[in-house]
């Protein structure tokens, strides 16, 4: 069992190297070098367990001024290794989040080290666009995203220049990035 301290170094190396290092979200090192971003592990258990977590990251968050903590990820990692159990686990925190009121004031994003979006093979280099060294969830205020949105006009644009970036990087680049779990 990799240790919390470890599955956080591998976290943030990730968040460094892979998502402001190629700028796949260029929000991101504004609250990275703020150090705004918490960086939770979940308790090994089901998914009981995690959402239980969550619950707590979210309440965390929320009493939180943004300024000390703009988001979270919350990474899970044990239990949620297969994409598809933890893509349900997803519905449920953002279920968790509808019922708490929260829509318009919290947005959970997720990334997982098998991530497939819906339209493309397994395979596919731009799947790593969303792929984490372990399944995490993102919690992320909503007034952050607008301001960050407001700053960058052509925010559509990032999902395909990410696409084109990974393409370009390939396979063997990403593999290079050294954005896994520590051995």
């Amino acid at each position: 069992m990799t240790d919390d301290a470890t599955v956080i170094a591998d976290t943030r190396r990730w968040l460094e190297r892979a998502v402001i290092g190629l700028n796949l979200c260029p929000f991101a090192k504004g609250v990275h070098v703020k150090d705004q971003v918490r960086y939770a592990v979940a308790p090994v258990g089901d998914a009981q367990e995690v959402l239980r977590a969550f619950r707590e990251e979210l309440a965390a968050l929320l009493a939180t001024r943004a300024d000390q903590r703009d988001t979270t990820l919350l990474i899970v990692p044990q239990g949620q290794e297969d994409f598809h159990r933890f893509h349900a686990l997803v519905g449920q925190a953002e279920r968790i989040v509808r019922r708490e009121g929260l829509e318009g004031i919290v947005q959970v994003a997720h990334f997982h080290p098998a991530f497939v979006f819906a339209d493309a093979d397994e395979d596919d280099i731009a799947n790593a666009t969303n792929r984490a060294p372990y399944p995490t969830l993102h919690l992320l205020r909503e007034e952050s995203i607008d301001r960050a949105v407001a700053a960058f006009p052509d925010a559509a644009t990032i999902y395909e220049a990410n696409i084109r970036r990974l393409r370009e990087l390939g396979p063997e680049g990403w593999q290079a990035l050294g954005v896994g779990p520590s051995p």
